[in-house]
């Protein structure tokens, strides 16, 4: 596989004092999935904002944060599987654990509903198992997502955290199991859990699975002449809550220092924009000429029309904003897949 590297910049806190150190040494953090979308931001971001030790687990590639080697520490774990878990706990001790590693993708959970079930939730049951049986007191954030809220209408409009959860997917039911084994554990252990619910993130990195990686790799092989001038695309009527993931895995941070143990926290915008959008702004930083086709392959099973985040709740709570604009996150999509394309090109020659 080649390699490559784009420098990006964390800034979402003018004034965030830093945690660097508990009572007898610098503080360690374990980010599952440090590898992932999600994870491999998050690394960057708190070796560029803390004096912290950053360990991380790695199920199939460290493609993400090789450019990181050097400054992690890399475990190759199945969470799956308890023993490892512990053995990584009791080496690791880590004061804030980061949990990001899971199954992400709502259409995979209809291919196979219980390999999702089984990721998502037996992974973060061991994580926590682990850290009770190692007698440890960390930090622990767990990921849940605005997928939980599942049917919504436009009465629910914008999601707060009281919003009922009518979950509409097997990925959306795993998660809300994620939820609510985060909040027992807090109730029954006394365990310092935060659980938030981000609303859609996009940014550099991304599994073209997704919407505008999968676009903006189109439209990168298209310039690059590697594919007709065609996008085939879904429903593009939908309207989401789009949060760069370099302001979300700020969010990540400031919930576990600023957030209340045993508290749910939905994390986005405030505003919705169309798949049709994201598109044509897409279009418009394209120096190809491209037509637009509809692929029933692309449409989801479920689609909920509108989904907007009240992020009030930690907004308050934390002071957190988001500085990156959605305009500015679409290229910075389209501009990692033309690198990525060049280089694959260049690979191949």
């Amino acid at each position: 596989m080649f390699a490559f590297c784009i420098e990006f910049h964390y800034h979402c806190l003018d004034d965030w004092t830093r945690v660097t150190e508990k009572g007898n040494g610098v503080l360690r953090a374990l980010i599952t999935g440090i590898a992932g979308f999600a994870g491999s931001h998050l690394a960057e971001y708190l070796l560029s904002e803390t004096d912290w030790e950053i360990w991380g687990t790695i199920y199939h590639s460290e493609y993400n944060v090789g450019h990181l080697r050097d400054q992690l520490n890399l475990r190759r774990v199945d969470l799956r599987d308890p023993e490892p878990v512990q053995n990584l706990l009791r080496e690791a001790r880590p004061d804030r654990i980061y949990h990001l590693a899971g199954q992400p993708s709502v259409p995979a959970s209809w291919q196979d509903p219980w390999q999702t079930f089984e990721i998502n939730v037996r992974c973060q049951v061991n994580l926590l198992e682990a850290v009770v049986a190692a007698e440890l007191a960390p930090r622990v954030l767990v990921v849940a997502s605005d997928e939980e809220y599942g049917h919504i209408t436009s009465d629910d409009l914008p999601l707060a955290e009281d919003t009922p959860l009518r979950p509409a997917n097997p990925y959306a039911v795993s998660k809300v199991t994620q939820d609510m084994v985060g909040l027992q554990y807090c109730l029954n252990f006394d365990l310092f859990i935060v659980r938030v619910r981000p609303f859609n993130h996009i940014g550099p990195r991304q599994r073209s699975e997704f919407v505008a990686p999968a676009f903006a790799q189109q439209i990168a092989e298209i310039e690059a002449g590697l594919r007709p001038p065609v996008v085939r695309v879904g429903n593009l009527e939908a309207e989401r809550d789009f949060t760069d993931v370099r302001d979300m895995v700020c969010a990540y941070y400031v919930a576990l220092e600023r957030g209340e143990t045993g508290e749910v926290y939905n994390i986005g915008t405030g505003d919705a924009h169309s798949i049709r959008q994201l598109l044509d702004i897409l279009l418009d930083h394209s120096v190809a000429q491209v037509s637009v086709e509809q692929d029933p392959a692309r449409m989801r099973p479920s689609d909920v029309p509108v989904v907007v985040c009240d992020a009030t709740k930690f907004r308050t709570q934390t002071g957190w904003a988001p500085h990156i604009s959605f305009r500015e996150s679409l290229l910075d999509v389209l501009n990692f897949w033309r690198q990525h394309v060049r280089e694959g090109v260049t690979s191949n020659a």
